[in-house]
């Protein structure tokens, strides 16, 4: 970008431009010609140029200085002659000088406007190097027109002096005046040329060069709009050559309202065109426009054009004016949704309008999906209403992202990214991040990726933020559903594992059954039936045999005591947790010490859990521990029972073990009471299993 020039010598030269304006509106109006809107509209030229050149030293704003600077000049010459030749007539040297300088000054200030501020626009550079021969042909244009109007021989006439000859005038030119002034033709041949670049450039642009070329073409449609209904309007009364009825005069200067929004549009453009989103403009503008051509082209056809056939003479017809607004009050609902609709797709494409996707969320937010079909839903919604290429959803877990969603559908791997300080981290690759929060918690994000040089609109930013807004609860709700889920189908597992271990503890005392004490009893019936038969004839035989039996008999019933103990030892119906663990703890080939501390009686369910817990971990030390010696410990309060056993074992890696039954029926025991259980290990360190069970403890007996 080229650097800034000097400021003051650029506002010393649009103060001598505003001067000669409002100078020239006072003498018109002391005159009685009142005020000239269009003279005072262009002023906004040189100001807006003046702010881009102290700011960007851009060509476009020394476009726009060097039209105020022609309307300037305009005004002064003009306001020379005429107060030389009526005011004072005589009082100021040559007139016609001034006049004749004059007559030719639209050149610059059309031509400048129809070419070379559209082919700069918005850098001040051209579109590309094959457009620098084109720009040649307008600077020639305008140079030629002008000399040819400024050399041409004969009167002032329009400038309304015919008596007064022009001064520049060459003689020898006249014989083929009327060819010189072809070259005028020149100048609207480069503005339709001029108008090719800009259309050729902005559907070229894209990121921020597309926004300013909307804020452009928007304002140069509307003028165009603008120009087209007044000349529809004015265009019956010059062909029939009548003056303009009153009230319809007033279209004129209406129109010059967007000529003066274009050096404001381009100023928007080229200084500030991130903090302004023209979409809505645009929308609007097209919709306006298009329902005033219809509402005029209704009026105009019905009442001039359907008058002029009947042969109402020119006057006003009642009964076609009231024709023509009924038309319009049927017709106008029907004709506004279809502008709309042409409208939106003119301005978002494909894509429907931010306030469509809203209500269509939101709609989608009030039915009923299935989870996983809620997030892709989602990010289909958010890519959709920003014309993203990939939109993603991600959702918190623990102390990261985890990705829910993406629209399109390009890959199954989940991706994640951790929490920075518990905010959103940095996304690279990615256009916009947006937190999604419900009741300040962070919940996940919405991200969005645009096409290449494409950045996100003031409104797609917006619409972004709002669904991140309504999404807050919607992921809320997953989340939970998705624990809910995940717990329901935790609980269904270890009800598996339960019946499991169930159906092998009933296999394991059938097994001992058969094979231990059903084995030892059917021993002792078959010795008793051996001693009645030796009782009658072999006493000696008979005593030897019953010693048999009564040592059978004695295994028999410890194998069934050791079945009870397995099922729920009478040690810890009678006694409690502590004394049941201290009597096995004593028959472990290891030292193990057991201490409790506030421990009284609780439900069987409670204590036969924790009972077999500390067994099985109690196992699991003698078995693989390589231990020493181990300790179990109990202690309780109003609430909880805790236990846990440790040893000074070997240890293990927790990230390399794999859960054996025992293990898990463990946490299955300990989890369908509500509590929780725990395991912690290092290789060299021993191990500790640590439990804690909710309880309320019995009241005693």
């Amino acid at each position: 970008m080229r650097a800034r020039v000097s400021a003051r010598p650029v506002w010393v030269a649009v103060g001598c431009i505003v001067l000669s304006v409002v100078g020239g509106q006072i003498y018109s109006i002391t005159q009685g010609d009142g005020v000239d809107l269009f003279e005072i509209g262009v002023l906004t030229f040189p100001i807006v140029g003046a702010l881009i050149v102290t700011r960007q030293s851009n060509a476009v704003g020394w476009t726009m200085l060097g039209i105020g600077v022609g309307q300037g000049l305009s005004i002064v010459l003009h306001v020379y002659a005429t107060y030389s030749l009526h005011i004072n007539p005589g009082s100021l040297p040559r007139p016609d000088i001034a006049l004749a300088l004059d007559e030719g000054t639209w050149v610059p200030l059309i031509g400048l406007v129809g070419t070379f501020l559209i082919l700069l626009f918005p850098d001040g550079r051209l579109p590309s190097a094959r457009w620098k021969p084109w720009a040649w042909l307008s600077a020639t244009a305008m140079v030629l027109a002008y000399t040819v109007i400024t050399l041409s021989p004969g009167s002032l006439a329009d400038q309304g002096y015919p008596g007064i000859r022009n001064p520049f005038g060459i003689e020898a030119l006249r014989p083929i005046i009327g060819p010189l002034y072809g070259v005028i033709g020149l100048i609207p041949i480069s503005i339709v040329g001029c108008a090719v670049a800009m259309v050729r450039r902005f559907r070229r642009s894209s990121g921020q060069e597309r926004l300013q070329m909307k804020w452009f073409t928007a304002t140069a449609g509307l003028l165009a709009v603008s120009y087209l209904i007044a000349m529809a309007i004015n265009l019956p009364f010059l062909i029939t050559n009548k003056p303009t009825p009153k009230g319809l005069d007033i279209v004129g200067s209406i129109a010059i309202f967007p000529f003066v929004l274009i050096p404001i549009a381009v100023g928007i453009a080229i200084l500030k065109h991130r903090l302004y989103d023209i979409d809505v403009v645009i929308n609007k503008t097209v919709v306006f426009g298009s329902l005033a051509a219809f509402i005029t082209a209704v009026y105009v056809g019905i009442v001039v054009g359907l008058g002029a056939l009947i042969g109402s003479g020119g006057k006003p017809n009642l009964a076609l004016s009231i024709l023509a607004t009924a038309i319009v009050a049927i017709a106008f609902q029907p004709v506004r949704e279809r502008v709309q609709h042409f409208a939106n797709h003119l301005v978002y494409g494909d894509r429907a309008t931010p306030y469509e996707v809203l209500a269509e969320f939101s709609g989608k937010v009030a039915e009923t999906y299935a989870t996983e079909d809620v997030l892709p839903r989602m990010a289909r919604t958010v890519a959709e209403g920003t014309g993203a290429n990939t939109a993603e959803v991600w959702l918190r877990s623990g102390t990261e992202l985890q990705q829910a969603a993406s629209w399109p559908v390009t890959q199954t791997d989940i991706k994640s990214r951790a929490l920075s300080d518990g905010q959103l981290p940095e996304f690279d690759g990615i256009d916009k991040a947006i937190a999604v929060r419900h009741q300040g918690e962070l919940l996940g994000a919405l991200t969005v990726t645009k096409p290449p040089g494409e950045p996100l609109t003031p409104a797609e930013e917006a619409l972004l933020t709002d669904l991140a807004s309504q999404a807050g609860l919607v992921m809320r709700n997953v989340g939970l559903t998705s624990q809910l889920l995940q717990r329901l189908e935790e609980i269904r597992i270890s009800r598996q594992r339960l019946v499991a271990a169930q159906d092998e503890t009933r296999r394991r005392l059938e097994r001992d059954l058969h094979d231990g004490a059903q084995r030892q009893l059917l021993t002792v019936r078959a010795g008793l039936a051996s001693a009645r038969k030796a009782a009658r004839n072999n006493p000696i035989q008979t005593k030897d045999i019953l010693t048999n039996v009564s040592v059978t008999a004695g295994e028999a019933l410890e194998s069934l005591r050791d079945l009870a103990r397995g099922i729920y030892p009478p040690l810890l119906a009678d006694q409690g947790l502590q004394t049941a663990l201290g009597a096995q703890a004593g028959k472990a080939p290891v030292d193990v010490e057991v201490r409790g501390k506030s421990i009284t009686r609780y439900p069987q369910e409670i204590e036969a859990a924790v009972y077999f817990c500390c067994l099985e971990a109690l196992q699991n030390v003698i078995k693989y521990a390589n231990a020493s010696e181990a300790t179990i410990a109990l202690t309780a309060d109003d609430a909880t029972l805790n236990f846990t056993v440790s040893d000074d074992g070997q240890g293990f890696d927790l990230d390399t073990i794999t859960f054996r039954s025992g293990l898990q029926n463990m946490f299955d025991r300990i989890e369908a009471l509500d509590g929780s259980l725990t395991i912690t290990s290092n290789a060299g360190n021993g191990t500790t299993v640590s439990g804690s069970v909710p309880v309320k403890a019995l009241e005693p007996a």
